[in-house]
């Protein structure tokens, strides 16, 4: 079977205060929510490839608590704008496998990390 990935979704604590850290700490933007009355749901916008998503969970269920890298053009400038704002789990650094990243935590404790592109 071959597959396409369609989109990648983290569990969060809470919608509004992620939302809120996605789009000014990393200047993701929002461009769907779900359901509309109440949404516990979004996804944000993506140049290609799997979209990024949030959903809220009820506090009785633990955040994914996965990694999950994205691809940057300038990985050295948003490392700069980035490393004394954020919780830094790996500093800027040359991987073995031939490209720069760095990885970080949002507010629910899931890694994200950036990568060369």
């Amino acid at each position: 079977m071959k597959t396409k990935l369609h989109h990648v979704r983290v569990n969060v604590s809470d919608l509004n205060r992620s939302i809120k850290w996605y789009e000014e700490v990393l200047g993701l933007k929002v461009t769907a929510s779900w359901p509309p009355d109440k949404p516990n749901y979004v996804h944000f916008e993506s140049e290609a490839g799997a979209t990024f998503a949030i959903m809220e969970e009820k506090e009785d269920k633990v955040p994914s608590n996965g990694r999950f890298n994205f691809t940057v053009k300038n990985v050295e400038k948003l490392w700069e704008s980035l490393k004394d704002k954020v919780d830094v789990v790996e500093e800027l650094f040359d991987t073995p496998y031939g490209t720069t990243k760095f990885t970080i935590r949002d507010l629910d404790g899931n890694e994200l990390g950036f990568v060369k592109e």
